[in-house]
């Protein structure tokens, strides 16, 4: 599949979402640096990022991954205390916790060494999760993808740090 900003504004078109044309040239798309966006990546939106919140909306293509990553401390701060809100298809978001003994989905086959919590928190439309500053997760859509809002507290991505040492 060809990632284009057009393909991922018709998932946001499916959840009900509109951008102006501006927005829609803001529209970024993330492939970690691994070139393998079909498996790993991500695509979003950027609505506001100030010192105080952030709301965004994210698109992961049918069965598309997120990387494990987590948002540490940044300047005195906790780190990002994010919300997923689910807005169409499903997403299987995996966090520190209880294992879960047969998760739904997997990583990438070749990638599944760099991922390490595995408690599954199924998410569908009207659903969301609050994940705390500082904690491990992943996340991935399943067979019709996914859009997802986040609401978040200030957004300093370049300081996330990711388990896949390649990132």
């Amino acid at each position: 599949m060809k990632v284009t900003k057009e393909a991922v504004n018709q998932y946001y078109q499916k959840a009900g979402i509109v951008l102006t044309e501006d927005e829609k040239e803001r529209i970024q798309i993330m492939d970690y640096g691994l070139g393998r966006l079909d498996e790993l990546g991500l695509q979003l939106f950027v609505y506001v990022n100030t010192d105080r919140y952030c709301a965004k909306e994210l698109v992961l293509f049918p069965e598309q991954t997120c990387p494990e990553h987590r948002h540490p401390p940044v300047n005195g701060e906790k780190g990002k205390e994010e919300t997923f809100r689910c807005r169409y298809g499903s997403v299987y978001l995996y966090v520190e916790g209880e294992k879960t003994c047969a998760p739904s989905v997997l990583p990438p086959r070749e990638d599944i060494g760099h991922f390490t919590v595995w408690h599954e928190i199924r998410l569908s439309p009207g659903e969301q999760y609050t994940i705390p500053p500082n904690t491990k997760h992943w996340f991935k859509a399943g067979k019709d993808g996914a859009v997802i809002t986040e609401f978040s507290s200030t957004s300093t991505d370049e300081h996330d740090i990711f388990t896949d040492p390649r990132i």
